[in-house]
């Protein structure tokens, strides 16, 4: 343990703190302050100039990144009929209705990504309150409420990833793996915040993008050198 504190430590002193890196210094340094036994999450958090209490200035969006997330993700589908028999053949890890409502009420939790379609958000409308908190409530914004069961599934595995700004005006997003390239990590990273920029809100007064920092799951957070209007 004292070994592995030792290799920590060195990572985390490669970081300087108030240093804006530009993005390929900032990648590199994010995958070798990785130092976990596991394959560690690279996300990038994004400080917004919003007030995220406003409707309008509510960011919320998706985005496919082109490299995708590195991760298999079990996905929940609320469907019935022909809808039910598509999300299966697609890959669905669980379909079904009101059945799986109540089990989500009971407190299981197993899966990583809900889709619905349109005719079924009575039933999970009931449960706002434990899905909304977890980022997983479906939205017809992200492509989560739809009759496209079959690409709604494709696109979250392809490397579709869903954001939505906290109540500090920050937006959080993982943009792949430690074990990623420079490369692939820098492209969905572009990718992430050419689609941060496209939402910008017209009421959106002085500097958008505040700050962007990158970090893997138990690294140091990297400032990210970022223009933006």
């Amino acid at each position: 343990m004292a070994k592995l504190g030792k290799r920590m430590r060195e990572a985390l002193e490669k970081v300087e703190a108030l240093k804006e890196y530009e993005l390929m210094e900032a990648v590199t340094l994010a995958r070798e302050t990785a130092r976990a036994k596991f394959d560690e999450s690279v996300d990038v958090a994004v400080r917004l100039g919003v007030d995220s209490r406003k409707a309008d200035q509510n960011i919320r969006g998706s985005v496919l990144l082109p490299r995708g997330t590195g991760k298999k993700f079990r996905i929940l589908v609320f469907a019935k009929g022909e809808k039910e028999a598509e999300a299966r053949e697609a890959g669905a890890e669980f379909v079904g209705g009101e059945d799986l409502m109540k089990k989500i009420q009971g407190g299981w939790l197993e899966f990583d990504r809900v889709v619905a379609t349109p005719d079924m958000m009575g039933v999970v409308g009931r449960l706002g309150k434990v899905l909304g908190p977890r980022g997983m409530m479906p939205n017809p914004k992200t492509g989560t409420v739809t009759f496209g069961v079959k690409e709604a599934i494709e696109e979250i595995q392809a490397g579709k990833v869903d954001f939505r700004v906290d109540k500090a005006g920050t937006v959080h997003v993982p943009v792949g793996k430690a074990s990623f390239s420079v490369e692939d990590l820098a492209e969905n990273f572009n990718a992430l915040m050419g689609e941060v920029i496209r939402l910008k809100p017209s009421s959106s007064k002085g500097k958008y993008v505040r700050a962007v920092f990158l970090s893997s799951t138990m690294g140091a957070g990297i400032r990210v050198a970022f223009v933006s209007s």
